[in-house]
């Protein structure tokens, strides 16, 4: 049952994990300052040692992903003068997935007299995170917002502007004030723009190398620290390794091991999971975040979902017929006829409602068989209301390019009939576990972005994905490497081709021949689906100890499926793009399980996580007494998993039941 004592326990014994093959760990440093989180990052930047700007250019800095996060770093630490080498698979830096962001980014600035406020959105995040995150990085979060939103304005982000002037903002879910600054609906592509010519601006001056085309293979170990990396030249196949002196993985999400996802089809987990292979801790592998706003599947053969921003929630009104089955037109279902079910079980909230919950009652009415659409499978989200009150030109200036986007992908015009949305897999909170100076369980191995499992929690609330990517690039990793950095002044680098080098290189041009070899009958898309229905299935929005463990045995048995009856054209030594797909699920084949094993071994709801044995009046019900703890997990690559963990502790938010009624 939940504890609501102020904090979680100092000291615990975790319960002993019920899965087979699982097997619990140690208790895990995150290294969070001693005395009050409020003022916990300021006394740990203070706490930090420098490096002399004349010695700066002496250490070398590998950071793959070029987002919202990797830019950030990439350009911060360049132009403070280290040797900075940037690695995409794009084919320019902008084209990494932060474009798809459309609603906003929030930060406490406190500008609207709406008594919003540092320890607000402090509030707002842990507990929409459902406690299952650090209250301290929520408070880092929080203290950094205010300057990343002078910082992207200051590089060129064109900000929507009130009358007057002054920044626009506009609410998101999960919250009851207006902190989220926005670009329209383009919010995520602008202030990609604007991060991505930031570090071009530093490709010009020399002090960042960009190599585009490359995809990181494998991650290199010497003395038990990250010493550079392994890629491939997209292009010409070509396989390559660089040492450095720290990495940093910021190479997004893993949303896409569903199929589908609103994440672009390139976007993979590869990286990460390479370096987890390595001996990195991966936590909270099964928190996924399913958006209420995304598009339906409309034909099996589709290859992604479309992502509908959050924002529209503001002024679209979200409802279901009251009657199941209903074959009605929804323009001629009366208003006594509706079931606007966001209102009619969370009046204080309504249709603004955190993701998770939005989504998991989206989910209930549908199967319910309230489903509207022609498969049944999604709800509405109506705008009569709202074009009735502020007139279509309004709704227009707020949503146009979303509503433009809308009819492209269905042919209906939303001013004119709802809008149709449904789940879809979307944002993972899980991710590289690291400690509160971002530097994972290797040594010299940093992560940023929505690549590690900071921030978030068990769910992310609306418009904090963008914030945290810039937080981490732009103001928090340009502050740790330097401190992990500053000790190792005057070691040698590992060479390019050093012994450690040399045996990840062999390894991973040994992975790849593997892959090429099998030469079965089936595509690796053909596995990828299969996958994807797996998971859907077994742990989507709603999870149970029966279909969890058989989503783990249907998975293992599509992996051996995989590895004998793939089929890869072509080669490895020119473009293929058959070959690249096929690493990518090969990673996802794996890192499925794991994602399973954790979602069946914590017993408990929370945030994202809804396992149907643990609810109360149909919300989650949490285990604060057993299982406030952060999961990172082990994997040996022998079918076992090894669960570490680390505990958490609340004292500015105390423990307390989510209620958004």
């Amino acid at each position: 049952m939940t504890t609501t004592a102020s904090s979680a326990p100092e000291t615990y014994d975790t319960p002993a994990s019920r899965v087979p093959g699982v097997t619990t760990g140690d208790v895990l440093d995150g290294r969070v300052p001693d005395g009050s989180p409020a003022t916990a990052w300021a006394r740990r930047k203070l706490a930090y040692k420098l490096v002399n700007p004349a010695n700066r250019r002496k250490f070398k800095i590998i950071v793959v992903g070029t987002g919202l996060a990797g830019s950030g770093a990439a350009a911060a630490l360049g132009e403070l003068g280290y040797d900075v080498h940037s690695f995409t698979y794009h084919d320019a830096p902008r084209r990494a997935h932060s474009v798809a962001a459309q609603g906003g980014i929030n930060a406490a600035r406190a500008r609207k007299v709406d008594n919003d406020s540092i320890e607000r959105f402090v509030t707002d995040t842990v507990k929409g995170g459902d406690f299952r995150g650090r209250e301290v990085d929520a408070f880092r979060l929080g203290e950094e917002s205010v300057r990343v939103i002078d910082h992207l304005n200051a590089i060129g982000a064109p900000f929507a502007r009130e009358y007057g002037g002054a920044l626009a903002t506009r609410s998101f879910g999960g919250v009851q004030v207006s902190r989220t600054y926005y670009t329209r609906g383009q919010t995520g592509q602008q202030l990609q723009v604007a991060s991505a010519q930031a570090l071009l601006r530093q490709v010009d001056a020399g002090t960042v190398t960009l190599r585009t085309r490359h995809e990181m293979l494998d991650l290199i170990i010497d003395d038990g620290r990250a010493r550079g990396v392994i890629m491939r030249n997209l292009l010409t196949g070509e396989i390559t390794s660089h040492t450095a002196d720290a990495v940093v993985l910021a190479t997004g999400g893993y949303g896409n091991v569903f199929y589908f996802s609103t994440l672009a089809k390139n976007s993979n987990a590869s990286a990460a999971w390479r370096a987890t292979q390595r001996g990195a801790l991966f936590a909270s592998p099964s928190f996924i975040q399913f958006h209420p706003t995304a598009l339906p599947v409309s034909s099996r053969w589709q290859s992604k979902t479309i992502l509908m921003s959050e924002s529209l929630r503001n002024d679209g009104r979200i409802w279901v017929p009251l009657a199941p089955g209903d074959e009605r037109a929804p323009n001629d279902i009366p208003e006594g006829e509706r079931d606007y079910y966001l209102e009619r079980r969370y009046p204080t909230f309504g249709n603004l409602t955190p993701r998770d919950v939005a989504s998991r009652n989206a989910s209930e009415q549908i199967t319910a068989g309230r489903g509207v659409g022609p498969l049944k499978n999604s709800v509405y989200l109506d705008f009569r209301d709202a074009i009735a009150r502020l007139g279509a030109a309004k709704i227009a200036e707020r949503y146009g390019n979303l509503f433009e986007m809308y009819t492209h992908a269905t042919g209906e015009d939303p001013y004119k009939v709802p809008m149709r949305i449904a789940p879809g897999a979307h944002f993972t909170m899980g991710g590289l576990w690291s400690d509160y100076n971002q530097m994972t369980s290797i040594p010299g191995l940093f992560v940023g972005g929505e690549a590690g499992w900071g921030y978030h929690g068990a769910n992310r609330l609306g418009a904090n994905s963008l914030l945290s990517a810039c937080v981490d690039g732009w103001f928090t990793l340009p502050y740790s490497i330097p401190n992990y950095l500053a000790p190792l002044l005057g070691q040698p680098r590992l060479a390019d081709d050093g012994p450690a080098a040399r045996e990840a290189l062999a390894r991973a041009r040994s992975r790849v021949d593997s892959l090429l070899a099998v030469d079965g009958q089936h595509g690796p898309t053909y596995f990828h689906r299969l996958l994807g229905d797996i998971l859907y299935a077994g742990c989507g929005v709603h999870r149970t100890a029966e279909t969890l463990t058989t989503a783990i045995t249907a998975i293992r048995e599509l992996r051996e499926r995989f590895w004998t009856e793939l089929r890869v054209a072509g080669t490895g030594d020119h473009l293929n793009q058959e070959l690249e797909r096929a690493g990518r699920v090969a990673d996802y084949l794996e890192l499925a399980e794991l994602m399973c094993v954790d979602a069946l071994d914590r017993e408990e709801s929370c945030g994202a996580h809804f396992r149907g044995e643990h609810q109360v009046d149909g919300e989650a019900a949490r285990d604060d007494e057993l299982w406030a703890f952060v999961s990172a997990w082990e994997a040996p690559g022998d079918g076992t998993f090894v669960r570490h963990h680390e505990p958490l502790s609340f004292d500015a938010v105390p423990l307390q039941k989510r209620n958004y009624r």
